[in-house]
């Protein structure tokens, strides 16, 4: 009886292989998009996403807000330039 006894699971052969995608994850975003579609009627989801962002702007434009930076590119000739200025200012400057 030379053989330990097992305390617990080999937590390295259980649960999904490492890079293996999630399937429900997949299943419920494609159903998401899905139903957005079919509420959006002839127009689709561009039609759902419009009667969208006209009843609830505030959710909307937090949605379009994590799509923009993803869609934003500088022209190689001409590339995106960022400045930051920072001023200090005393408080009895009249000028300011």
């Amino acid at each position: 009886m030379t053989e330990t006894p097992k305390v617990g699971l080999d937590r390295s052969k259980t649960g999904r292989a490492k890079g293996t995608p999630n399937k429900t994850t997949a299943l419920l975003k494609d159903a998401i998009l899905q139903a957005a579609t079919k509420a959006g009627g002839k127009d689709g989801l561009v039609g759902y996403l419009e009667i969208q962002a006209a009843a609830n702007p505030g959710p909307f434009m937090a949605l379009l807000g994590k799509v923009l930076p993803m869609q934003i590119a500088g022209d190689p000739d001409h590339p995106l330039t960022h400045i930051i200025e920072r001023r200090i200012v005393r408080p009895s400057d009249p000028n300011s």
